[in-house]
């Protein structure tokens, strides 16, 4: 604070009242004494204001401090504070609404182009007030405070929750006399930045250029803050331009949120709204995300298919951003896909094994590969699979799989580079019941493993040289882990299979020695512990 503005302020300087306070500028730290700021002054206590509306807030951004601003470049600006004897004139104190009524579209231009700043004035001057006759002070919630000096005029036409202030303080001037600067306090203001470009934009002869420049997460506030004072043209305004340009989903929240506490008129939201919501979208995306499924699994592109696959899986996933709060895909339709691949798998290795003639294959398929046609069913009961143990939705799919007699039955016969394929879903269970993630009864497990456990021994030495993404360490561990869920008597049939195996082919076979180990401990080192359970 320069030397020459604190002499106005301090008595001990004061030695003969100036005719005229000097007007003070924008490098206040505090505010001078004022009728607006009565922690630094100490006048009257005024009549009681009136509160007209509900408590207003407009953005949940953080608030910028601001403190008092010198200036509102065009059109008002922020005036010197006077320490005038006007003290007990009316003053409105208004605090603005919480969600109105529709905003309806109606031009409030008039008046506009005859706002232009003024000279300023000093203490004294409200007889020669010019074009601010209207002092708006914004309080915000943090304790900042802004000070501006507008057109009653321009505010009148462009807004009727001030006209209505403005209107009401004349009338009342009128019955207890007073200044005829319009003084209008507008408390708990959250964002005050945003309040005075909404005010400035009242002074704009085309809003659009302005919130073009803006952004779209800005004039989101602004429409907030334009709904709240109902400030028709801005409110119009910033829904056509928020309706042309794209959003981020930070900016969709927004508008949400918006929506669903303001109701705008039909007309001028209604694109808007068809761009938040859809009709009838719980059924739309049970049926679009089958006709999704399907489509992949049907899918000839192999470099497509593995791309929409993982596009698809991150839409179903129930850790998705996108998770709603409706179904998005049932369980029955998930399984009919899966019988439908399970199939298609069995039709094809008969094909391989010679078993049947008549092939089931569509035209589109014929002219591949047996072996690219087998591992693109394959693939697709995998990803399936993934989706339903996502969704703890596997446990079915355990007694599908363990039932394929059919299929065993052609493992035995089908060449290696064939077979092993089937072994790649059985090692997705087996992964899913050692890590925890798939919980059978005892008799389903028994089931898959009794049914598995030896083509995957077989297959053991091929998954290593055509992982496909497998994690062969993660698969041993988990192997080890299933069997050991199992009762004792059980475990030791397959342990003793496993042994003779290993023995026989080493590496090309799973090594399950650590759970072998834990076999072996719990049979017979605590067998005396177990025996002495049984007999009482």
């Amino acid at each position: 604070m320069d030397d020459s503005i604190s002499t106005n302020h301090n008595p001990q300087h004061r030695r003969d009242p100036p005719p005229r306070r000097r007007s003070w500028c924008c490098s206040f730290a505090v505010p001078p004494h004022s009728p607006e700021n009565p922690a630094f002054s100490h006048p009257k206590p005024p009549r009681k204001p009136e509160t007209l509306f509900k408590s207003f807030a407009n953005s949940p951004q953080q608030t910028t401090r601001l403190g008092l601003v010198g200036r509102i470049l065009s059109p008002g600006r922020v005036s010197p504070i006077d320490s005038d004897p006007t003290l007990q004139e009316p003053r409105v104190s208004v605090s603005l609404p919480s969600p109105i009524p529709d905003a309806h579209s109606q031009s409030r231009s008039e008046g506009l182009q005859n706002s232009r700043p003024g000279p300023e004035r000093g203490a004294g001057e409200e007889g020669n007030l010019g074009v601010f006759d209207v002092r708006l002070n914004l309080k915000g919630k943090s304790g900042d405070t802004l000070v501006l000096e507008l057109n009653s005029e321009v505010l009148s036409a462009n807004s009727e929750v001030f006209e209505g202030l403005i209107s009401n303080y004349r009338k009342s001037r009128s019955d207890f006399g007073g200044s005829s600067l319009c003084r209008i306090e507008v408390p708990e203001v959250e964002k005050l930045n945003v309040f005075r470009e909404t005010i400035e934009l009242m002074f704009e002869q085309d809003i659009s250029k302005r919130l073009l420049k803006i952004g779209a997460y800005r004039s989101i506030d602004i429409l907030e803050v334009s709904a709240g004072i109902m400030f028709t043209r801005g409110v119009l305004s910033c829904l056509r331009y928020l309706e042309a340009v794209p959003w981020s989903e930070e900016e969709e929240d927004k508008l949400r949120s918006l929506f669903n506490r303001y109701n705008f008129d039909e007309a001028t939201s209604g694109d808007i709204l068809a761009r938040l919501h859809s009709l009838d979208s719980v059924h739309s995306q049970q049926t679009l995300a089958r006709q999704l499924v399907w489509s992949i699994t049907t899918c000839t592109n192999a470099s497509a298919r593995n791309e929409l696959k993982s596009l698809v899986k991150g839409l179903l996933s129930k850790s998705s951003v996108y998770e709603k709060n409706y179904p998005d895909i049932n369980k029955e339709d998930l399984y009919n896909v899966c019988q439908s691949c399970v199939d298609s798998l069995v039709s094809l290795f008969e094909e391989a094994t010679g078993s049947n003639s008549n092939s089931k294959l569509g035209e589109k398929d014929s002219d591949k590969p047996l072996v690219e046609r087998i591992s693109k069913q394959v693939d697709n009961i995998n990803w399936l699979l993934e989706i339903l143990l996502d969704r703890q939705m596997a446990e079915e799919f355990v007694n599908i799989w363990a039932e394929q007699r059919d299929l065993i039955q052609m493992h035995e016969n089908a060449s290696a580079m064939v077979r092993y394929e089937l072994s790649r879903v059985s090692a997705m269970l087996f992964i899913a019941l050692g890590t925890r993630k798939l919980h059978c009864r005892t008799e389903v497990r028994l089931g898959l493993l009794e049914a598995w456990f030896g083509p995957m021994l077989l297959d053991f030495g091929w998954l290593q040289r055509c992982r496909k993404g497998l994690d062969m360490r993660a698969l041993e561990e988990a192997m080890g882990q299933a069997l050991l869920t199992l009762p004792l008597k059980q475990q030791y049939a397959l342990f003793m299979e496993w042994f003779r195996c290993f023995s026989k082919n080493g590496t090309e076979c799973p090594n399950l020695s650590k759970a072998f180990q834990i076999w072996w401990r719990r049979s017979f080192l605590r067998g005396s512990e177990s025996c002495a359970i049984e007999s009482r």
